[in-house]
């Protein structure tokens, strides 16, 4: 069901339910004041005859006697008439000394005094009862409910039967309003569905209302989200083309030397090649899923969703370890100092990513070294540090460091050019300063990790 739809039905069922409690309070209301005015007019009544009584009393004259007049006819303007009306008096015997001229007769209710509700000959009736200060006679003023009921018929009925005549208008105007008040979605949708699929321009949000600015400012931030992912796709698929196509270019090469090759002695050169190859091959491809994966799934306003205290000992065994076979075959001892007082760099973070920084640390640290020289990693209190004894890289090459697919000339190790970016972007992550540059006595290579100033 649309929200448009939904709107409607809660707006055409409650305006009338809202209507009828406003109906049902206005005739309670009108009730309690028609009420009050013709009980007013009862009490004046038996007072005034009461006064009467006590004048006649103090003169020593007969209660006044009353002929019943001609009866009088009920007026077809709605006038009220005479035999809704009652009045009686009684001594303090009981003995009926006055009663009104039309009226039916009053019941006589000893000792009673103010307002009863009465039924007399199967009609409802409300009688006001005044009992003299001596208890010489009881006044009894009543009339009939049937007028109340009347002026409040009259009343409510001239209150209400022009708004019912305007309810079915209201609910028009109301229908109308409700798809006033929603042609900003409807603006939105028609514009969403004209996009085409690669359209991911930001909506305006100065021109949504403000109840859309909301659900506008989310549906922008996915757009930008997915354009981001997109960007990150293009560009890998950019990478992978241009980094692929020389060494599948070398691959094939080689193996039509294999394959060519007449005689041991030229096959065991030409296969050896070919392994290196495949192994640059293998790590380039690596190294490209490896960072594709942390630009994809952690970008740098998420937070890590497995962080954790890090525990550097058994991360330090398996970035070794997994860096043996080629320090073995470069003749290259790997060393790692711990603190002598304190903890080794205390951190919160996620255990496999900063293992891929230290492996990416340590191989690049002995691929480029001199071959039987030593590569360190120290931990400090407060830092971790790597270095070599390689040659020292001029500023330029310093500033290049961490670009995409780059390497220095006259490297004889084979690498992507992507370990340095890896390492950046996860110490990035964890909030970690990554910095480059030589040794203090100025040879080689020191990278130092620390906690970045904003994280502090």
């Amino acid at each position: 069901m649309s929200l448009q739809r939904r709107l409607l039905i809660y707006l055409l069922i409650c305006a009338p339910l809202v209507w009828g409690a406003a109906l049902f309070i206005s005739v309670k209301q009108t009730r309690y004041e028609v009420n009050e005015i013709y009980d007013g007019e009862l009490i004046r009544l038996a007072r005034q005859v009461q006064s009467t009584l006590r004048s006649e009393l103090r003169t020593n004259r007969p209660a006044p006697s009353f002929e019943d007049p001609p009866p009088q006819l009920t007026s077809e303007h709605g006038e009220a008439d005479s035999r809704d009306f009652a009045l009686a008096v009684w001594d303090a015997q009981g003995e009926l000394l006055m009663n009104d001229r039309e009226g039916v007769q009053l019941p006589r209710l000893a000792g009673a005094a103010g307002f009863v509700d009465s039924t007399l000959d199967g009609k409802p009736w409300r009688v006001y009862y005044l009992q003299s200060t001596t208890g010489a006679w009881l006044v009894a003023a009543g009339q009939r409910t049937k007028e109340r009921d009347e002026l409040v018929r009259a009343l409510t009925t001239s209150q209400s039967v022009p708004w019912l005549l305007v309810l079915p208008a209201l609910l028009l105007a109301m229908t109308w309003a409700v798809r006033r008040a929603l042609a900003p979605v409807h603006q939105l949708t028609s514009e969403l569905q004209g996009r085409d699929a690669s359209d991911l321009q930001r909506i305006p949000e100065p021109l949504a209302p403000a109840e859309l600015k909301p659900l506008v400012g989310a549906m922008n931030d996915l757009f930008g989200r997915i354009e981001a992912t997109l960007e990150r796709e293009r560009r890998f698929t950019a990478d992978a083309a241009h980094e692929l196509r020389t060494p599948l270019a070398a691959l094939r090469a080689q193996w039509d030397v294999v394959r060519r090759s007449g005689s041991d002695a030229e096959r065991v050169p030409a296969e050896a090649r070919l392994g290196t190859s495949l192994d640059r091959l293998d790590r380039l491809v690596t190294q490209m899923l490896a960072l594709s994966r942390l630009d994809s799934t952690l970008p740098s306003s998420q937070t890590l969703p497995h962080a954790t205290s890090v525990q550097w000992l058994h991360m330090v065994e398996q970035a070794m370890s997994d860096c043996l076979a080629v320090a073995e075959r470069r003749g290259i001892e790997l060393s790692c100092e711990w603190p002598q007082q304190g903890e080794a760099m205390p951190l919160t973070g996620d255990e496999n990513l900063l293992t891929v920084l230290l492996r990416n640390l340590l191989d690049n640290a002995v691929r480029y070294a001199p071959s039987g020289t030593l590569v360190t990693l120290r931990f400090f209190e407060d830092r971790l540090e790597v270095d070599n004894d390689g040659e020292a890289l001029s500023a330029e090459q310093l500033a290049r460091l961490g670009e995409r697919f780059h390497r220095r000339d006259g490297q004889n190790e084979f690498g992507s050019g992507l370990g340095v970016s890896i390492v950046q972007r996860i110490a990035a992550i964890h909030a970690l300063a990554v910095d480059f540059g030589a040794r203090d006595d100025g040879r080689g290579m020191k990278v130092v990790l620390r906690r970045a100033l904003s994280a502090t």
